[in-house]
């Protein structure tokens, strides 16, 4: 731990947007940071359904957080997974038996998949919030094609090559897409034996339309431009059951190999850790100044929390809302440091909601101005570009995208076998 014993101790957990933005905004603070991640790298997560359609590869949109840290003395990274927080001795406790003493603490270790109390669905239905899931699922998809290719049972080859993604939020839209241009456009001079046009992608929403955040014209328009691309919408009917054969909506039964989900997320156990009130999905409901009720030197931002301050809203679990919190505790910290305990309550600036549908077509809503298509599709890119880290990963990754404009070729098409080795 860096810095003397008398120096105000701020540990961090999770190193995503928030917990990033904490730490760097308190670069003049007389404090000494400490951030534990059970990754080592910080992962730009609007990009990830881009590394499981192997558009990009993994490293363009990660980075090893010591790396980013590197300048900062006064911060100390550590690699280890918490188990849970003694609050009344100011102590993160760690799965290994280690403890780390705070003065104030930061819980910023977002959110997984929820399954609506069926997580039995999650190993024939994978989620995407980790490189780890990103790469599974990339090699899932690319398996797919491959058994396909060799399948001779008509039936067999039809469920390999059905792709039933649930949930019609961004993730969903974006991955159904991508997965629609991958196996109409990019595979298909790939194959001899498969016409992998023939792929059908499925998307299902159990509401009325998809992306419902936005709003119902530019619903509307993505419904269209996704059943352009050759994807079969299906809404009003929610899944109630996921088997490695196929997917249950409403009174149908679809078979298909492969189902991803993107219908909902359940924040980490940071809840259960301090006995604080939590939502359905487990989010800790946060006091206004994003402090936990009860205990004043413990916050909790992003994926992690819910509170209604987005003009009376929930806030979203979008990485601008995350930073915004960092930026918020981070000033907080440092205003206590001077004396000031005084009541701050966050307040969440929306700036817009972008989604994009494949590689030429985008919906943007600026709530002054909506932008459809191309132009938003362009706009959409130059922002997640800009976001990025280093200008290396910006270069890489605006040349892959402006190959895959021109060619439909994606080069990232690999597919990852763990712990297999290959034979003498």
């Amino acid at each position: 731990m860096s810095g003397s014993p008398d120096t105000h101790h701020v540990v961090i957990v999770g190193a995503g947007f928030g917990g990033l933005e904490v730490a760097r905004r308190l670069a003049s603070a007389p404090v000494c940071i400490t951030i534990i991640d059970q990754f080592n790298h910080h992962v730009f997560q609007p990009l990830l359904y881009q590394v499981a359609t192997a558009s990009l590869a993994p490293s363009e949109i990660a980075w090893p957080v010591r790396h980013l840290l590197r300048t900062r003395k006064n911060i100390t990274t550590l690699l280890g997974v918490v188990a849970g927080v003694d609050s009344a001795r100011h102590h993160v406790l760690l799965e290994d038996g280690g403890t780390i003493a705070y003065d104030t603490l930061v819980l910023a270790t977002g959110a997984r998949h929820a399954y609506f109390g069926h997580a039995e669905w999650e190993s024939c239905a994978p989620g995407l919030k980790t490189l780890e899931d990103a790469t599974d699922i990339r090699g899932r998809i690319l398996r797919a094609f491959e058994l396909a290719e060799r399948e001779t049972d008509p039936d067999r080859r039809a469920a390999l090559l059905t792709f039933a993604i649930v949930g019609g939020g961004p993730t969903g839209v974006e991955l159904a897409g991508t997965i629609a241009e991958l196996a109409h456009e990019t595979l298909r001079a790939d194959f001899r034996h498969i016409d992998t046009h023939k792929a059908r992608i499925v998307l299902i929403e159990a509401g009325p339309r998809i992306l419902p955040s936005f709003r119902e014209d530019l619903s509307s328009y993505a419904h269209a431009a996704l059943e352009r691309l050759g994807v079969e919408i299906e809404l009003g009917r929610a899944v109630s059951e996921c088997t490695n054969d196929g997917v249950v909506f409403g009174e149908r039964t679809l078979a298909a190999k492969l189902i991803l989900w993107a219908a909902g997320v359940r924040a980490s156990p940071a809840a259960d850790w301090l006995g604080a009130p939590a939502d359905r999905a487990n989010r800790i409901k946060v006091q206004p100044d994003l402090t936990v009720a009860g205990h004043p030197e413990i916050f909790a931002i992003g994926d992690t929390v819910t509170l209604d301050a987005w003009d009376g809203k929930p806030l979203p679990g979008i990485a601008p809302a995350a930073k915004q919190q960092g930026r918020h505790v981070a000033a907080t910290i440092e205003l206590r440091l001077r004396g000031d305990t005084s009541p701050r309550p966050f307040r969440y600036k929306h700036a817009g909601s972008l989604a994009t549908i494949g590689k030429r077509s985008a919906i943007i809503d600026f709530g002054w101005i909506r932008l459809r298509g191309r132009i938003a599709w362009w706009i959409w890119g130059l922002s997640h570009i800009y976001f990025l880290i280093g200008v290396r990963n910006r270069l890489t990754v605006a040349l892959n995208w402006l190959w895959i404009y021109a060619t439909g070729n994606r080069s990232a098409r690999l597919i990852m076998q763990a712990g297999q080795r290959p034979k003498p």
